[in-house]
C-alpha cells in the first residue's frame, strides 16, 4: 500500500507546484510545497495554515476479484486565517480558494503507479485511482477556519507488494 500513499501524495505534489507555486511551507529548514503528509513528518503543535494536510484513515482489501484491489481513505485537512492585508477578514474566500484549488489537484481521478523506495523511483505497471471527494463541513475556530475533505483511493496489488 506504501507504493500507492506515496504515488498518491506525490501526483498532488507535482500538480499543486504547477497550479499554485506560491503555496509552500518551511519544514525542517526546507521550503517544500505546501502539502505535508502526516504520517511523514515530526509531530505539530498546531497544522500550519494555508497547507494541505493528507492523513490516511483506514485501508483495506477486496480479495474477492481476480486481482486483489487496495482501498484506502486519505482525508485531507487545511486551514486559513485569511490574509493580513485584509486582518484576516477574507479567511472564507481564503478556505473558499483552497477549495477550489484541492478541486483541480484531484483531477483527474488517476495518477501512475510508481515505487519511491528506489532512486530514481520505478514505474509500476497500474495505476493509482480515486473517487470524487467528500467535502465537510468549514468549521470557524478563533481566527482559523478549516475543512476537511475525504477520498477514497483505489490501486490493484502488484507481485511483491
Amino acid at each position: 500500500m506504501q507504493n500507492t500513499k506515496d504515488s498518491f501524495y506525490m501526483a498532488l505534489r507535482t500538480r499543486l507546484t504547477v497550479l499554485n507555486p506560491a503555496r509552500t511551507v518551511l519544514q525542517r529548514g526546507a521550503v517544500r510545497p505546501g502539502i505535508l503528509v502526516e504520517e511523514a513528518e515530526s509531530p505539530f503543535s498546531e497544522v500550519p495554515a494555508d497547507v494541505f494536510m493528507l492523513r490516511w484513515l483506514r485501508i483495506g482489501i477486496d480479495a474477492d476479484l481476480n486481482t486483489p484491489m487496495m482501498d484506502a481513505e486519505c482525508e485531507i485537512a487545511y486551514q486559513t486565517m485569511g490574509t493580513q492585508a485584509f486582518g484576516g477578514l477574507d479567511r472564507g474566500r481564503s478556505l473558499s480558494e483552497m477549495d477550489g484549488e484541492l478541486l483541480k489537484l484531484l483531477t483527474p481521478l488517476q495518477t501512475s503507479k510508481f515505487c519511491y523506495a528506489a532512486n530514481p523511483p520505478v514505474a509500476l505497471l497500474t495505476q493509482v485511482f480515486w473517487e470524487q471527494p467528500v467535502f465537510g463541513p468549514a468549521v470557524s475556530l478563533r481566527d482559523r477556519i478549516s475543512r476537511s475533505v475525504k477520498v477514497r483511493v483505489h490501486c490493484y496489488l502488484e507481485e511483491g507488494e
